[in-house]
């Protein structure tokens, strides 16, 4: 049997715990200690480990833990699985996932039963819709049964309660049996509060940083050097263990390292080996709040080497042109700010269109300072930016979880999704929005200690408080209720007022795979004319043009000179093309094709 291996480097005695026997374990080099059990009947063990006489606790590299985050560690041979992939190349016939179509799902609640298996049942449904990568909320092993996942403390472990390590394999592998790749998303920027005994076994965390969610990870104080290993380590089992194709790692900007080499330039330098020994596509996707194309420039040209970044700059504007709202962060996307005087929401619609983000090097009223820098749009592609128009934090970090759905028209969302899925950045859209679900997407927790419960749910009405939100009105993370109600709905996704949405979702993906000028990421071949006055705005790709009527009435939206030779796709009924221009219902969008 493999021998089970800890890291504990200040540690004087090291004991594995099986059952009511404790077996010293052998010092090794560099802080490890090791012990290998005798015998076949070892081939699955439950165990714990003691430190200097703790109490015993599970192993930080757990590969299962069916117990919780507190109960022993079970071995998992990953090895042990029969995959049916080995022709697998990577998504988009094996060119990667940038500028694919992603697809984000949280599996508590993408369907009733809450499972990776579960999940299983409507992957044809995605593959139907034009999805390429299923991009999944984070499954490390956390507290309590249900929750977002963002609080993990074991990454090595898969989430007992969603089927458990290999469970995700054969998500993996189904997933690649339908051509979709699978993206997952993993937090390294801070380890949560329930269930993490990685201070016992060492300097896991450090005093110099922290982070909005607690202390930091210690990426470059005394021993450090192991625990960049365990980000490492884990991140490059997903890809070889697990199979999966690529990797959204949580709010980057909170990764503090002053290292000569940051650690993301380090993993990403050990993803690029790792791919030319698998022979297929790994990607990184970061959620970066920096705004700086340093972020997916490569190490070598002295970037972090991501293969890409989620751009909130093109959600906060399409949010504001669609919805009006102004409040908090949205501020500057409305224009007439410090950040642009004289800009207005279609204005500053058409410069995230074209030119990434808003701030880039701009004011920023909510940062109080000049943030971001200016993307060059012929050294950098569009596809190395997600855009969307909803994602889990967009919906579940307001005050009630509601989808933008619930406040634009029909019409208004169908506009919205026309800009992002046909622009020049990599789209993703967030599970139901393509049926206008009516179900929210709520924060919700399962947390076991009371006090810990008591904290989040008095944090979140004193938030939502200062914005004049009564505390009756927010949910309450704690009752499982909140979870209940955010669970798609699958049946009302053939209802109506659902199919028309879909329907419409899947032939835009349909003109974003079958038209090149709709899938290229050239950045400098987008350009969009807006009209404020009458509430017009035509997104160019070349010989592919999204034509949008933001205003409520009907209305004849000029060409100048375009040559239609064919309406691609369209909202409401079909539009009439003269040598006026093209007539648009209110709030409606069509999709051309130009000579």
């Amino acid at each position: 049997m493999t021998p089970i291996r800890v890291w504990a480097p200040e540690a004087q005695v090291v004991r594995c715990v099986v059952g009511a026997d404790h077996h010293p374990m052998t010092a090794e080099d560099d802080g490890w200690w090791s012990w290998t059990p005798d015998g076949e009947e070892w081939s699955e063990l439950d165990y714990l480990v003691t430190v200097d006489g703790s109490d015993p606790l599970p192993d930080p590299r757990s590969a299962c833990l069916p117990y919780g985050v507190h109960g022993p560690s079970r071995t998992f041979d990953a090895g042990d699985f029969a995959w049916s992939d080995d022709r697998w190349r990577g998504p988009c016939d094996g060119r990667g996932t940038l500028g694919g179509v992603y697809y984000e799902l949280h599996v508590g609640t993408f369907t009733q039963a809450g499972t990776l298996t579960g999940a299983i049942a409507h992957l044809d449904d995605l593959v139907d819709l034009g999805v390429d990568v299923v991009e999944v909320m984070p499954v490390a092993a956390f507290g309590g049964n249900h929750g977002w996942g963002y609080d993990g403390v074991q990454p090595f472990a898969v989430h007992h309660p969603y089927g458990g390590p290999r469970a995700l394999q054969e998500f993996v592998d189904a997933c690649h049996a339908r051509g979709l790749g699978v993206c997952l998303d993993v937090v390294y920027n801070h380890v949560g509060p329930v269930g993490n005994y990685l201070s016992t076994f060492g300097p896991y965390f450090t005093e110099r940083h922290s982070t909005p969610w607690g202390p930091a990870l210690n990426l470059d104080g005394p021993g450090s050097g192991e625990v960049r290993r365990w980000v490492l380590d884990n991140a490059l089992r997903w890809f070889r263990d697990f199979h999966v194709d690529a990797l959204r790692l949580d709010a980057v900007h909170a990764f503090h390292d002053d290292s000569p080499l940051h650690l993301l330039a380090e993993l990403s330098d050990a993803t690029a080996a790792l791919s030319a020994e698998l022979g297929r596509p790994l990607d990184l996707v970061a959620e970066s709040d920096l705004n700086d194309p340093v972020m997916v420039l490569p190490t070598a040209a002295g970037g972090r080497g991501m293969t890409a970044q989620w751009d909130d700059d093109v959600h906060h504007a399409l949010h504001v042109a669609l919805t009006g709202e102004r409040r908090g962060y949205y501020a500057d996307f409305a224009g007439g700010t410090q950040a642009w005087p004289d800009g207005t929401p279609l204005r500053v619609l058409a410069k995230t269109l074209t030119e990434v983000f808003l701030h880039d090097g701009r004011f920023s009223t909510f940062r109080g300072q000049v943030w971001g820098a200016p993307v060059d749009p012929h050294r950098v592609s569009g596809h190395r930016f997600l855009a969307y128009l909803q994602n889990h934090d967009q919906v579940g970090n307001r005050a009630t979880g509601d989808r933008i759905s619930e406040t634009i028209s029909p019409g208004q969302q169908a506009i919205g999704a026309a800009l992002y899925l046909l622009s020049p950045y990599t789209p993703m859209v967030f599970m139901g929005e393509e049926w206008r679900a009516s179900t929210p997407f709520q924060y919700f927790t399962s947390f076991e200690d009371r006090w810990l419960g008591d904290a989040v749910r008095k944090g979140r009405r004193e938030e939502f408080a200062a914005h004049g939100w009564s505390a009756d009105d927010i949910p309450d993370p704690q009752d499982p209720a909140t979870r209940s109600a955010s669970i798609l709905d699958w049946a009302e996704r053939g209802g109506r007022g659902h199919t028309a949405m879909l329907d419409f979702y899947r032939e835009l993906i349909k003109v974003r795979r079958r038209e090149p000028d709709a899938r290229s990421g050239d950045l400098g071949a987008t350009q969009v004319e807006v009209d404020d006055e009458n509430g017009w705005l035509i997104m160019h790709r070349r010989s592919i043009h999204v034509v949008c009527n933001f205003r409520p009435r009907s209305q004849v939206v000029p060409l100048r000179g375009l040559q239609v030779e064919r309406v691609l796709a369209s909202w409401a009924r079909a539009p009439v093309v003269d040598a006026h221009g093209i007539r648009l219902d209110g709030h409606d969008v069509a999709v051309l094709r130009t000579r």
